[in-house]
């Protein structure tokens, strides 16, 4: 995620603000120019201190302090926010709570796709398989009494509302032995699940996905009550991104998507700090070891032609990174190896993102 400016003063604002601290004026984040606008009072935008246009509208989910961007239609809501189907019952403080954390996370989701261009059709009677959310509570009427498992089916991604709970999502990841569970791991998974539908089953790509990531016509309950059972298969790491991603490949598609939006968002936010470094080595080591774990991340990682390149600039930014939790006692943020298969793979989901870029206004 890169760093915003407020277009009144110029300050630094970052993506969850909804007012300048240095001039006090209300932002709100303009989807089809990926930037936050200053608005006075009447909701006019301040750019370099003066008024200019028509007066705008922030999201209805405003008023919930749960979403800071613009609509830029005649709708109530904004890009992101009309995908939502169900949202929790906001009378719970709880859940109020938990919903803005998960609303959070999943606009960040959003920002990757507007960066990317990539297509978001709305659910519809037209559109039924289109992209949609539901924000469910275990045991509740909508469910049936039944606990909500965060999924995807056609389209349609359901979380349950308790993953906006640190301590609830900590205890499912220990109890699921998953080290990277957060929200929006959970929103780039499920949603690599929706873009394998429209960019690789609808998109031609059928064939050459199997070619990578294998047959996906193999039983998918099976697969996933063999992998809960027995744990992935030895060797795992010599193929996949993560244990989870050996169980089909339909989740090794969607596990791939989402450390490939984890790689290119991370880097981002590297470019936008300027980060470099180039770690001192004993003279002795090879000049060709410090080169390898040097950082020097000088692109738009959005905008990359080559999967490689990024990967290049990944590897060395997750060594310091996880060095730097270990030196304050912490696990390392990114416990993942990137083997020669997992490039290919990631290679591919470079591509399919690449071709599929829609050049339509937000």
């Amino acid at each position: 995620m890169r760093l915003f400016n407020c277009s009144n003063c110029k300050t630094v604002v970052f993506f969850d603000n909804t007012q300048c601290l240095s001039c006090q004026s209300q932002l709100g984040f303009r989807p089809s120019e990926t930037r936050f606008l200053a608005m006075d009072a009447d909701h006019t935008a301040l750019i370099d201190g003066m008024r200019q246009g028509d007066p705008m509208r922030l999201c209805a989910n405003a008023q919930h302090d749960a979403c800071n961007w613009l609509v830029e239609d005649v709708a109530d809501f904004c890009i992101a926010c009309r995908h939502n189907l169900v949202i929790p019952d906001l009378s719970s403080s709880d859940n109020l709570e938990n919903w803005r954390k998960i609303e959070n996370a999943k606009h960040v989701l959003f920002y990757s796709l507007l960066r990317f261009h990539l297509p978001i059709a709305e659910r519809s009677d037209t559109v039924p398989d289109g992209l949609a959310f539901e924000f469910l509570e275990d045991d509740s009427a909508l469910t049936g009494g039944q606990p909500v498992m965060t999924g995807h089916d056609s389209g349609l991604i359901t979380l349950n509302i308790a993953e906006g709970s640190d301590a609830e999502r900590e205890a499912r990841r220990v109890a699921l032995g998953e080290p990277f569970r957060t929200l929006i791991g959970h929103f780039r998974h499920e949603v690599g699940h929706y873009y394998w539908n429209v960019l690789v089953r609808d998109g031609g790509r059928l064939y050459d996905c199997r070619a990578i990531f294998g047959n996906d016509e193999e039983d998918y309950g099976e697969a996933l009550q063999r992998h809960y059972a027995n744990g992935p298969a030895p060797g795992w790491e010599g193929s996949f991104v993560s244990a989870y991603a050996s169980s089909h490949p339909w989740e090794d598609f969607a596990e791939t998507f989402a450390h490939y939006i984890h790689i290119v968002d991370a880097l981002e936010t590297a470019y936008a700090f300027g980060l470099r470094t180039r770690p001192a080595i004993e003279p002795e080591r090879k000049a060709t070891q410090e080169e390898n774990m040097a950082v020097k991340v000088d692109f738009d990682p959005y905008r990359s032609e080559d999967a490689r390149a990024l990967v290049e600039a990944w590897v060395p930014l997750t060594v310091a990174i996880n060095s730097i939790n270990r030196s304050m006692g912490q696990p390392d943020l990114y416990p993942f190896v990137l083997s020669e298969p997992v490039l290919v793979k990631l290679d591919f989901i470079h591509n399919l993102i690449h071709a599929a870029t829609d050049t339509r206004s937000w």
